[in-house]
């Protein structure tokens, strides 16, 4: 074979070996079927009773817009707007701010959610033999919770730090109520504020009803951030869609009412910071504005003042008019003193200086000079009166325009603010609708019959793996290094005939005699008498077979028995001993007492144990051979006699050592063809060990699908280690069917099926 054959032949040895791997896990799986349905129905009770227990939940929703920001403000005017700046907020800021203590605390102490009522006297099966129990209202006057006995309602409860999140109990009493911790018991009254001073600090509260028969009621004041984290645990607060600007809020709850409630007040309160948020730069101008109107108008005032003052002293009202009126005025006088010296001139050549005329002009000369150097005068001073009157009139007009735009301002932003809005709209506000969404029993029931499953199945591979269980005959010999002699189906119809306790054990022939059971004790029996020797040990006639096993419950006496049944059809006298002189159960099968047997010859010979194995073989000798014919019995079935286990003795493996069986075995040997002795199991008892002494043949039966495989082999080495040779394993009681991979060790059934 060339090298690529090998590869290919090795490759699909390894692929086959992998699908008989899986094909075994599956069908270790479904051989588990009970455990599997077991579990599934545990979890189908568990998801039941679950279902019952929780309260149903309720779910509310709403929902908010997240707009860019007011338009009010500019509608007024670009002056006005640019006073106040633009805000932009995202919907995924405002819903973090949602979820926060600015937010949800104003809710908190409105509602009194800080206030725990519960009620001690419902357990876990109240709960589900309910289906749900009474849940706390909170409202904006008190807190309440309906019991079976009554109502508590309680409008107050405020505690020190101490006692924040600590329980304390509630009992009416005759004269009013009792508040206790368990160690301190404060007496109060109803309808009033009672003040307690405890250990650890003051305690106020208010109760207007209580339940009547003592019943007890616990309350709790939590701190504000456990209230607020039971909140949020409860509240989800999401954007819809992507860049949508609408947020949509959802609060979950026992009690539909009370769910809305929050959730409703959780939204006034963020929509009332939104809008003092939005107002907030509004307010803040105007109050600046407040402080300083007063301020500017003082300062324009003075300013007024100061320039009345200034004009009065100065006695003018416009320094450019008057500074033009002068230098006309200066003109003129100017003509009229050069028209006054002419006609003086004129005059003075006629008439003295003494003549009216002249004095009349000489006059008028003066008054005109007396007046051009007045307007001289004024005009030289001019430059600095002129300066003056700017620099005040233009305070004053300054001091005008700031304070009339101030007042303007003032008055548009009293306005803006009367009507001004927050960026967030509420689109749906929360409602009732009283639709559970939790628990979804049906899903529940499924999803706990399939976690059920899941751990049935998972169990049951793991029993597989971790045991290790008797399967595969070519797995045992290679093991064990014995071959596997016989594999002995299961009898179904005798399965079932066993399943009522009260019921004798039968035999094959009697009850299943067509069946792979008892076709496979026929070759099983073959196969021994071909494997044996002609004659017995030391040329005795009787063929001896031992059939044991590794551990009680593998069906060694069902081989035995039914093995003594098929050898008896050969027309040879066979007997059958029940050497297991603890548990031993084949007079069952016979249907016979188990009295008078082999623990009860052994032990007729106890008093020789003392003496030698020579004195003990002579005493033997000299009874009386008819004497061990009362301790073997007829069956009532032909060539097949029956040596029950006797009366249980103290010591059977020193009845079997003392050398009293020796002699038993030899007498026996002259009278029978084969004895078959069903001995204990190895791993429970050394018995079987003294009785292979005798053995033509060593058997060793084990349970498939059951017995221990290291069990197994555990066995058969200590069987080696004392020189014993196990000459074959039977694998008994193989299941038939799709679920072993084993099937084909079965042997067919052929014969009559009339």
């Amino acid at each position: 074979m060339n090298t690529d054959s090998k590869n290919l032949s090795n490759s699909a040895s390894k692929e086959d070996n992998d699908e008989i791997d899986l094909m075994a896990l599956l069908f270790a799986i479904l051989r588990g079927w009970k455990i599997i349905v077991f579990f599934a129905v545990l979890g189908l009770v568990i998801g039941i009773l679950y279902s019952r227990y929780v309260n149903p939940t309720f779910k509310s929703d709403a929902l908010i817009q997240i707009e860019q920001n007011s338009q009010g403000i500019s509608a007024l005017g670009s002056d006005i707007s640019e006073l106040i700046g633009s805000e932009a907020s995202k919907a995924q800021t405002e819903a973090e701010l949602i979820r926060s203590r600015m937010i949800l605390e104003p809710v908190v102490n409105s509602l009194h959610l800080r206030i725990k009522l519960a009620d001690p006297t419902i357990d876990i099966f109240d709960k589900i033999k309910k289906n749900g129990t009474n849940t706390q209202r909170n409202t904006l006057d008190d807190v309440s919770l309906e019991t079976e006995n009554g109502q508590v309602s309680v409008k107050q409860f405020d505690v020190s730090q101490a006692y924040l999140n600590q329980p304390f109990t509630l009992v009416r009493t005759n004269t009013g109520f009792v508040l206790s911790n368990g160690f301190d018991d404060f007496k109060g009254q109803f309808n009033q504020l009672n003040k307690f001073k405890g250990a650890n600090g003051q305690l106020h509260i208010v109760v207007t009803d209580l339940p009547f028969n003592s019943h007890p009621t616990v309350i709790t004041k939590q701190s504000l951030q456990a209230t607020t984290d039971a909140l949020n645990s409860s509240l989800v607060v999401t954007e819809k869609g992507q860049q949508t600007g609408i947020i949509q809020l959802s609060m979950t709850g026992e009690n539909p009412e009370q769910v809305t409630l929050i959730l409703r007040k959780i939204i006034l309160s963020y929509v009332n910071q939104n809008q003092s948020r939005g107002s907030e730069e509004t307010t803040k101008t105007i109050k600046f504005m407040e402080t300083q109107i007063p301020t500017l108008k003082k300062k324009l005032e003075d300013s007024e003042k100061k320039f009345n003052k200034f004009r009065e002293k100065s006695g003018t009202i416009d320094i450019g008019q008057e500074a033009g009126i002068l230098l006309t005025e200066n003109s003129q006088i100017d003509a009229q003193i050069n028209e006054l010296k002419l006609k003086k001139a004129d005059l003075t050549t006629y008439y003295t200086e003494d003549h009216p005329l002249v004095i009349q002009i000489n006059e008028q000369l003066a008054l005109l000079s007396d007046r051009k150097q007045e307007i001289d005068n004024t005009i030289a001073g001019l430059p600095e009166v002129q300066r003056e009157f700017l620099q005040l009139s233009e305070d004053t007009a300054i001091n005008r325009e700031i304070y009339l735009t101030l007042l303007k301002n003032y008055e548009q932003l009293k306005i803006v603010k009367a009507g001004q809005i927050g960026f967030a709209r509420i689109i749906d506000l929360p409602i009732s609708t009283f639709n559970t969404i939790a628990p979804k029993k049906l899903q529940i029931w499924v999803l706990a019959t399939l976690l059920g499953t899941m751990l049935g199945a998972i169990l049951v591979l793991i029993k597989s793996l971790l045991r290790n269980v008797v399967k595969d005959p070519e797995r045992i010999e290679a093991k064990t290094g014995v071959p596997v002699v016989a594999t002995i189906p299961r009898s179904p119809l005798l399965t079932r005939l066993r399943r009522n306790k009260k019921a004798p054990n039968r035999l094959l022939a009697y009850v299943d005699n067509n069946s792979l059971s008892y076709e496979a004790i026929k070759s099983l029996r073959t196969n021994l008498m071909f494997g044996m020797p002609v004659q017995g040990r030391a040329g005795q006639r009787a063929k001896v077979i031992l059939i044991t096993g590794e551990s009680p419950g593998v069906g060694k006496s069902f081989i035995s028995s039914n093995l003594t049944e098929v050898f008896a059809q050969l027309d040879k006298k066979v007997l059958i001993i029940d050497a297991d002189m603890r548990l031993g159960e084949l007079h069952k099968t016979f249907s016979m007492s188990q009295d008078n047997g082999l623990a009860d010859y052994l032990s007729q010979d106890t008093t020789h144990l003392s003496r030698d194995n020579s004195e003990v073989s002579k005493i033997v000798a000299t009874q009386d051979t008819n004497s061990l014919a009362s301790f073997i019995h007829p069956t009532g079935i032909d060539n097949i006699d029956f040596m029950p286990r006797g009366q249980h003795p103290r010591n059977p493996a020193s009845l079997l050592a003392n050398g009293s069986f020796d002699h038993l075995m030899t007498e026996l040997n002259l009278h029978y063809d084969y004895i078959i002795i069903d001995s204990p199991p190895i791993l429970a008892a050394s018995d079987a060990m003294i009785l292979a002494q005798h053995a033509d043949k060593v058997l060793m039966v084990t349970r498939y699908d059951d017995s221990i495989e290291g069990q197994l082999v555990y066995a058969v080495n200590q069987m080696n280690k004392a020189n014993i040779k196990v000459d074959g394993i039977i694998l008994n009681d193989v299941q038939q069917g799709i679920m072993s991979k084993y099937s084909y060790h079965y042997s067919y059934a052929y014969g009559n099926n009339n």
